[in-house]
């Protein structure tokens, strides 16, 4: 791989980790960073120990890569100021990528009348922090989409940095990302749900900690080993209706999203134990 000279727009937590990776990286020379805010940049500079931040676009020397790492209503105005300035210039052609789950590479669109290669990289991972993102970010994978030439440079750059890439669906990007919240996020509510649940009931707060621990941890090793239908216990899936539906009023009287949330995962649940698949055939 040639060296290559990278930029990053945005410099949150998604930013301040790719750039790190990159410092770290001997084929890439990290150039310019430019946030929201200058203190933000100097932040992400100090983390990664390479680079110098900047305050405005016009500051931003000319790169090989740019990654645009704002939040995602922000890509589509972040790339037309970045083409605005750029187009005063003859920097040349580059290669530019977003890191949202949501949007598809033709965010990015406003740069293609500089010639620029255009993809989207969605690293699946939490990003609770950048330094403890980047310790997890070996063997992460990496939903990627876009132009040919723009993946034909990123994706082995990627697996440089330890990512495991697939390719993702440009015109199902809001379903894919769904996934992931249904994966992970839905999955956190629902354990803070059981917690409330418990102490509600009466349960000491740690062993509530360690119930909801335990079985956690059982539940995601069950998936892993069986599968979602296998794994599946409980009410629903032992098809008790009783038991269902007066713990589904029960719950609603204490907690009515969460009852709803109780009754419509029950119709789900059973629907999967029986047929393999949540979806009405």
């Amino acid at each position: 791989m040639s060296r290559m000279t990278v930029n990053l727009i945005g410099a949150g937590r998604v930013g301040q980790t790719l750039l790190g990776l990159l410092a770290d990286e001997p084929n890439c020379t990290v150039q310019d960073i430019l946030s929201n805010s200058f203190s933000s940049a100097e932040k992400a500079v100090g983390f990664a120990g390479a680079g110098r931040a900047v305050q405005n676009y016009t500051d931003l020397r000319p790169a090989d890569l740019w990654i645009l790492a704002v939040p995602d209503t922000q890509i589509a105005a972040a790339a037309e100021r970045l083409a605005d300035v750029l187009s005063e210039r003859e920097d040349g052609a580059a290669i530019a990528f977003h890191c949202s789950g949501f949007f598809a590479a033709e965010q990015l669109v406003a740069l293609r009348k500089l010639n620029w290669h255009l993809a989207s990289v969605h690293p699946v991972l939490t990003f609770a922090t950048p330094e403890l993102a980047k310790k997890q970010f070996n063997g992460v994978h990496c939903g990627i989409e876009g132009d040919a030439a723009a993946l034909a440079v990123i994706n082995p750059l990627l697996e440089q940095l330890g990512a495991q890439t697939f390719p993702i669906s440009s015109e199902s990007k809001s379903l894919y990302h769904a996934a992931a919240v249904f994966s992970n996020n839905f999955t956190v509510v629902l354990q803070a749900i059981a917690r409330e649940a418990w102490a509600e009931a009466g349960v000491p707060d740690d062993i509530a900690v360690k119930l909801n621990n335990s079985m956690l941890r059982a539940t995601y090793e069950n998936v892993l080993v069986e599968g979602p239908q296998k794994a599946l216990t409980g009410p629903a899936a032992r098809g008790d209706e009783f038991v269902v539906s007066r713990q589904g009023e029960d719950v609603a009287r204490w907690h009515p999203e969460a009852g709803s949330v109780y009754r419509e995962m029950s119709v789900l649940a059973g629907r999967l134990k029986s047929d393999g698949t949540t979806r009405k055939q």
